[in-house]
């Protein structure tokens, strides 16, 4: 099965030799797709040198301006974050979502997104990501490299290719950008439907963020999609008969 449609995508990296050592961390573990969000100077004497045998995965990475525009055309995201909060959602450990990011690979892109050095992935990034992975590490240091990073979580992936038990999605899902549209609906619906605020939290604000998780981590079919878009339809048709 091919590897091609796992895509590794770096988040404003700093330092050029960890997005060099990333490009050979994830040819080692044979894949091709590197992604990088507002990069430091990347192709510097320095990160050829730590990609050293994968020049070909440095020099052909796509770069985005912006986040969304990076993880536009993707089914599935999933997040690597060390950090904890209620507003992060659930989390898994790095070699049991492996298993998920494999299994949904097979007909859909999936992007595996990696933070900043020094405070990985803002709350609002970590909103696009249906899954957040985290690596196990010890409490004396828990903060791994972000190339160690990218090589354990391509390593735990890769293992899943080898792994003759495991078992591909059979079914393909629509992409981010087809998901945005059926948000901004329901995040119009909610306040209609009497879900705003409560004292000083924020009911649709929560809500929205627990189905951008749902959906997120699950994936739509067109099917699906076009039968939520007609729920959406009949509820608004439904309200704006009482008005």
């Amino acid at each position: 099965m091919s590897k091609s449609n796992v895509y590794f995508i770096l988040v404003e990296p700093k330092e050029g030799g960890n997005v060099g050592a990333s490009a050979r961390a994830i040819k080692n573990m044979g894949f091709g797709n590197l992604v990088l969000v507002r990069p430091c100077g990347y192709m510097t004497e320095e990160s050829c040198r730590f990609a050293h045998g994968a020049l070909d995965v440095l020099e052909g990475c796509a770069v985005y301006d912006d986040f969304n525009d990076a993880i536009r055309d993707k089914s599935i995201v999933i997040g690597i974050s060390r950090r904890f909060g209620s507003k992060r959602g659930v989390r898994q450990p790095v070699a049991e979502g492996a298993k998920y990011a494999f299994g949904m690979a097979e007909l859909n892109k999936v992007a595996v997104v990696f933070g900043r050095e020094d405070n990985g992935l803002t709350n609002e990034e970590i909103k696009s990501c249906g899954l957040l992975l985290y690596i196990p590490s010890s409490e004396a240091q828990p903060s791994l490299n972000l190339a160690q990073a990218v090589m354990v979580t391509a390593y735990e992936i890769a293992r899943q290719y080898n792994d003759s038990s495991a078992s591909p999605a059979s079914h393909k899902l629509i992409t981010g950008e087809g998901l945005e549209y059926l948000y901004k609906r329901i995040s119009k619906l909610l306040p209609l439907l009497g879900y705003g605020s409560r004292g000083s939290e924020n009911l649709a604000g929560g809500i929205m963020r627990n189905i951008r998780r749902l959906v997120g981590r699950a994936g739509l079919t067109q099917w699906e999609l076009n039968m939520l878009y007609g729920i959406c339809t009949q509820i608004e048709g439904k309200i704006k008969g009482e008005l």
